[in-house]
């Protein structure tokens, strides 16, 4: 049993709809995404180039198409933004008249964590979201419709995806799904494919045969495969609503969607990182990717280009295509970019496939004939061929001259939480929401890891002149439970030491998982939920993103609404209000630190009575018995790494 507490919960005045989900939604009506793939499946396929070829743009810029969807995506956030500070009412203050003449930019990121992440990271955009049942007219409500970006990597990137490939559908819409769905059904583990009608052995074989169907056709084409192909394929049955997790559904088909090509939603980005050819080690020096709907690139010195999403796996060459060179479009697929992101599970794939019983010989085959080329070490790689860096930026690329670009889980790096585009000062992001469901301690809880890391980048020559707030060390972050509360850092813009015409690092707003209504700390690796797990965890993630509905702080969402008019106030000399001063003195980190180690962290609910004693005795086991399913040199490099913690 997962360490999910089973104790009477508090009564809340909570959505009831979160608490009490019913499948009855009509999602099944809704438009999806579209399955563009030239191939109409899973393989990528040639087309004529267009009459312009694509090309490598140099990153001193933003994209067109970003710039241009930009002008539209400000003016459907003004009226939600204006809506929800008028809402918080903070007092002295014409919310209405200052955001027309100064409107601040908001970002959300959800961190990595597997299902872990995916469900605390839904609590809160289900509380950020206006749609959500219940919860239009009370606390965070209207964040996400007033947000520009939403990043996530690994495990958020799972939410991200599925969000967006299912046409911006609610957290509460996937949650409830539709009858013969496998949307959002943890209960059958990936391993084991959705629960159809019908006998089970069958069922399993035929989901297995279906993958490796598909990853064929990609192989088939001429195109490289690896376990990530395998990886994002299953994940999809999952997270995209349509047979077979959508083989033809394509991530630069975002760009295509109604709602997104009207601004009517955040722009999603999914984070990896490079990992150099020859080495095993990716460090806070590794080169950061991003993925939307526009383009796949990096921001940092080592490429400092990008490529249209869309034309992945055309024959780049130098930053152009050649004269006769090939156009490439379905490389791209929804669930391998999703796969990129979450790499550090090719391996938990390969160990619990051949334990599960009625998977196909020849797919296991398959699948263990794929590292005949590789040793263990790059089990974790998706493999971009051809690179299309190649021959760009030569003298700081580490992949220029390889064919191949590897590309693994984007918390690897330890920035398990996706900032880094949204630290980009050409995004003129003002504040950053940042959900983080990391374990980093014993027992699978966050302690400030990922923004520590985001900290320590900076100083790296690879930063390229980008800077974050300071924070922290770890003990610190526990002991003034800086990881079990929303903490605010980079209060003070008067704290940074800016030169010409930089400016300072957006404010980041912290929301760590932490037990309010339910021991969320579940394993990283952990396959499998039932429903009311699943749903306990979402509801976990609601209460921390608005603290109980105002339980533990009735003045929460005005700190909210303070957070992100921060850097505008300050940008325009405006006085904080006397409301936001006293939030920012409760949330803000002033600097103070207690950096003794008290011993293993085991908090206690923030909400309900109970006691973590137990929980977090099985929370142990379980993420033991995950660990013990992995072959000893791979548990070895894990830990060493810090790796398993953090995914």
């Amino acid at each position: 049993m997962h360490l999910l507490a089973l104790l009477p919960v508090t009564l809340l005045q909570a959505p009831l709809v979160l608490a009490e989900p019913v499948n009855s939604s009509p999602f099944y009506n809704e438009r999806r995404a579209i399955a563009n793939s030239p191939s109409g499946n899973y393989a990528p396929a040639i087309v004529n180039c267009p009459a312009v070829k694509p090309s490598v743009r140099v990153a001193g810029s933003l994209a067109s198409e970003e710039t241009a969807w930009l002008q539209l995506r400000r003016k459907a956030t003004l009226d939600p933004m204006i809506a929800f500070l008028k809402r918080v009412n903070i007092a002295g203050f014409d919310a209405e008249s200052y955001v027309k003449k100064d409107q601040p930019n908001i970002a959300l990121a959800v961190s990595g964590g597997g299902y872990r992440a995916l469900m605390n990271g839904a609590g809160f955009l289900a509380a950020a979201d206006s749609r959500t049942t219940g919860n239009t007219d009370q606390g965070i409500s209207g964040l996400l419709q007033a947000s520009t970006y939403l990043a996530g990597l690994s495990g958020g990137g799972w939410l991200v995806t599925s969000i967006f490939a299912n046409n911006f559908s609610s957290v509460e819409t996937l949650r409830n799904g539709r009858d013969g769905s496998s949307l959002w059904q943890f209960a059958n583990s990936i391993f084991v494919g959705p629960k159809q009608k019908g006998i089970s052995i069958l069922n399993t074989a035929s989901y297995w045969t279906d993958v490796a169907g598909q990853v064929e056709r990609k192989d088939d084409a001429g195109f490289q495969t690896s376990l990530t192909d395998y990886w994002g394929r299953a994940l999809s049955y999952q997270l995209i609503d349509a047979p077979d997790g959508g083989p033809a559904y394509t991530f630069s088909s975002i760009a295509q969607d109604d709602l997104f090509s009207k601004a009517q939603t955040p722009l999603p980005i999914l984070v990896a990182d490079g990992r150099a050819p020859n080495t095993k080690i990716v460090s806070l020096n590794a080169t950061v990717y991003e993925f939307n709907p526009f383009e796949m690139g990096s921001w940092d010195p080592s490429i400092f280009g990008f490529v249209p999403t869309k034309y992945l796996a055309s024959n780049f060459s130098g930053g152009v295509i050649p004269d006769g060179g090939r156009c490439v479009q379905g490389f791209d697929q929804a669930g391998y970019v999703a796969g990129t992101s979450s790499t550090l599970f090719n391996q938990f794939l390969l160990s619990n496939l051949s334990t599960v019983a009625n998977v196909p010989e020849f797919v296991i085959k398959a699948i263990t004939g794929l590292l005949k080329d590789l040793d263990e070490d790059n089990n974790d790689i998706a493999q971009y061929v051809p690179n299309p860096f190649l021959g760009w930026n030569n003298a700081t690329n580490p992949s220029a001259h390889d064919i191949e670009l590897d590309l693994v889980d984007g918390g690897e790096d330890l920035q398990n939480i996706p900032l880094h585009p949204l630290l980009q000062p050409i995004r003129k992001v003002d504040v950053i929401f940042a959900v983080d469901s990391s374990a980093d301690t014993t027992f699978n809880w966050p302690n400030g890891t990922a923004l520590r890391a985001s900290y320590d980048r900076q100083f790296s020559s690879i930063a390229n002149g980008t800077l974050f707030p300071p924070v922290p060390d770890a003990s610190t972050f526990i002991n003034l439970n800086l990881n079990s509360r929303p903490a605010f850092f980079g209060c003070d813009v008067k704290n940074f030491s800016l030169s010409g015409s930089q400016s300072a690092p957006p404010l980041v707003v912290y929301i760590p998982n932490a037990p309010y209504t339910a021991f969320s700390n579940v394993s990283t690796f952990d396959p499998s939920y039932t429903d009311a797990e699943r749903n306990d965890i979402i509801r976990n993630g609601f209460d921390s993103a608005t603290q109980g509905n105002g339980t533990l702080d009735a003045q929460w969402p005005t700190c909210v609404a303070c957070a992100v008019l921060s850097r505008s106030l300050a940008r325009t000399g405006t006085a904080v209000p006397s409301a936001c001063a006293d939030c920012f003195s409760r949330y803000c980190w002033n600097g103070t630190l207690d950096s003794v180690d008290k011993g293993p962290y085991k908090p206690t609910f923030k909400i309900r009575d109970g006691t973590t004693k137990a929980q977090s005795g099985a929370s142990s086991s379980r993420m033991l018995s995950s660990i013990l399913s992995f072959p000893l040199a791979v548990v070895a490099a894990l830990l060493g790494g810090g790796l398993l913690l953090l995914a």
